[in-house]
């Protein structure tokens, strides 16, 4: 943790960290952004010195910036497909000093999975199911999306090595490749960690 640092007080509930953000980003937060709670103890599984930790679907980045703050030896990078999500998550990054913390603003099956030790999942993809839960109407959303990116990053999941960490908060685990064992499962089934075998 960045102990000496006066960010530390955004840390402390979620209500706190999500002041930071506009207000229609913070009333988004109990469905949409990963609790600290949640984003400490999956960063305190995921991460290892100098190891490559990617959020898929990072959203605004509170994933990232609260297990980059907690974890400052490793990477922590969030893939986001929504502009305005992308630079909100810059600017907090930036606002807090978080240097190992990176976000990328592209589509997730734009990235190369290989450069990547472990992953993060907060179902990213439901809203192509379900989109009056969305967070906006600003990108295309069907199941056929759903199912297309759903089979992308099982793909690249079992394509990983052996010992690769994987954690997924409100998934299915119809969605992980059955090479994953299943290493913990807490918070009323909801969060599951993973490793490949």
């Amino acid at each position: 943790m960045h102990t000496d640092s006066l960010n530390v007080v955004y840390f402390d509930k979620d209500t706190s960290f999500d002041c930071l953000y506009p207000r229609r980003i913070q009333n988004l937060s109990g469905m949409h952004w990963t609790p600290l709670e949640i984003a400490k103890k999956s960063s305190e599984y995921l991460s290892a010195p100098n190891s490559k930790v990617l959020d898929i679907g990072s959203g605004v980045g509170k994933f990232c910036i609260t297990a980059g703050f907690f974890e400052p030896e490793t990477l922590f990078y969030g893939v986001e497909q929504r502009r305005d999500l992308f630079n909100l998550a810059e600017s907090v990054k930036n606002t807090l000093d978080l240097p190992n913390v990176k976000f990328i603003h592209n589509n997730i099956t734009a990235l190369d999975f290989e450069l990547f030790d472990s992953f993060y999942f907060f179902n990213s993809f439901y809203e192509n199911i379900k989109p009056d839960l969305g967070i906006d109407n600003k990108i295309e959303t069907n199941a056929e999306l759903y199912s297309y990116y759903t089979n992308y990053v099982y793909q690249q999941l079992d394509q990983r090595p052996s010992g690769t960490r994987l954690v997924t908060y409100h998934g299915s685990v119809k969605q992980i490749p059955k090479s994953y064992k299943l290493v913990d499962n807490t918070h009323h089934y909801a969060l599951k960690m993973w490793m490949r075998e």
